[in-house]
């Protein structure tokens, strides 16, 4: 952890992790802001695209209690959503990219991403820009408001998805500080971004990624340290949390759906969830052309390639997000990491990042190779 600080740039560093249900890494290091308070175990952190494995959680958690088909179209659940040729996508196409709408609607703002409605009502009235139901096209933000959404409106009692996810993910689990908007009490505690990437150049405004990520709602500091931007639930990127609680959240996958005696989901879904999609070894349009190897169930499948090169094994489910933090379980070892950081580093074309270090030093102090 100190050599991650001191030799490698890092500021700020948490990690934690569940070996057989019980937690047996809780460390951190580090600065948390310009004026050097320290991190602690309580401090927060922008996690980003980590956040897509809760929302894909929910629908799974749906799907247990029989409340989603994830091979029934969308518009069962969600009229709307057919609009402009979209009626054939399924749940599954959602969790695997393939509604073919991966770009963010004309116009979107940073007030808008914080308008649940607004947001919705825009992503259901996009026009196809890929084949619904074609090759994977990831979906970087679009994704957590269909999936949310879908979530929202198969919920007896129509929640917030915010709220379903602290009333029926968090409070079950005694997860403390996993939040999808924040409450106000703990904005003092969240670390603040450094941006190490701040100077590169954005990719040309007519590409995929940049339809996807617009360059006004970037995920960058600017943008996510905002109030209203905290405070909005934004389920593909928008999780605030700490390593002990993230951990904790991907305990329960590591360990097949329960965990401290609460079950969520059952091994078989688990195991579902966690099989390898169609169209892995196809390059993304989104994804700057690189394969994407996801899972049925909207988790990440783990590689020695960026941006989960710190997970390795390719049986573990994963979920990096923007910037480098990253978290995984591993059900055939029963482990759960999460490591979040403030600063914000992505290393598209080399496995050479400091993060990898890190996980490879908690797997060889719980005893697994850095292969398993």
């Amino acid at each position: 952890m100190h050599r991650a600080i001191f030799n490698r740039g890092e500021l700020g560093i948490q990690v934690a992790a569940y070996l057989n249900g019980e937690l047996v890494i809780d460390a951190w290091a580090g600065i948390a802001d310009p004026h050097g308070s320290p991190v602690n175990g309580d401090t927060l952190f922008n996690v980003f695209s980590v956040t897509k494995a809760v929302a894909s959680t929910a629908v799974h958690l749906q799907a247990e209690r029989g409340l989603i088909d994830y091979d029934a179209p969308i518009v069962r659940y969600w009229p709307e959503f057919g609009a402009h040729g979209k009626q054939t996508a399924t749940v599954r196409d959602a969790l695997t990219h393939r509604t073919g709408i991966p770009q963010m609607p004309d116009g979107t703002s940073p007030e808008m991403i914080c308008d649940w409605d607004r947001m919705c009502a825009a992503i259901a009235d996009l026009a196809p820009i890929f084949p619904v139901g074609g090759d994977p096209a990831y979906h970087s933000m679009t994704y957590g408001w269909i999936v949310g959404e879908i979530v929202r409106r198969t919920d007896p009692g129509n929640r917030p998805f915010g709220t379903y996810v602290q009333d029926e993910i968090c409070q079950p689990l005694n997860i403390r500080d996993l939040w999808l908007g924040i409450p106000e009490r703990v904005e003092p505690r969240i670390a603040v971004l450094r941006n190490d990437n701040a100077s590169d150049p954005l990719p040309p405004l007519e590409s995929n990624f940049i339809r996807s990520v617009p360059s006004n709602v970037q995920l960058v500091p600017p943008v996510f340290e905002r109030p209203d931007v905290r405070r909005a639930c934004i389920p593909a990127v928008g999780g605030i949390a700490n390593a002990r609680s993230m951990a904790r959240f991907w305990a329960m996958l590591a360990e097949g759906g329960t965990l401290d005696g609460t079950r969520l989901l059952s091994p078989d879904r688990v195991a579902s969830a966690s099989r390898s999609r169609q169209g892995n070894d196809r390059p993304d349009p989104v994804y700057f052309d690189m394969a994407m190897p996801l899972s049925e169930g909207g988790f990440w499948k783990g590689q020695s390639l960026p941006p989960i090169a710190a997970v390795r094994d390719p049986e573990a489910i994963c979920c990096p997000g923007a910037g480098g933090s990253i978290a995984w379980a591993d059900r055939k070892n029963r482990l759960a990491v999460a490591i979040c950081h403030n600063r914000m580093l992505n290393l598209r074309g080399s496995l050479d990042h400091p993060l990898v270090e890190v996980a490879d030093a908690i797997r060889e102090t719980l005893g697994h190779s850095k292969g398993n």
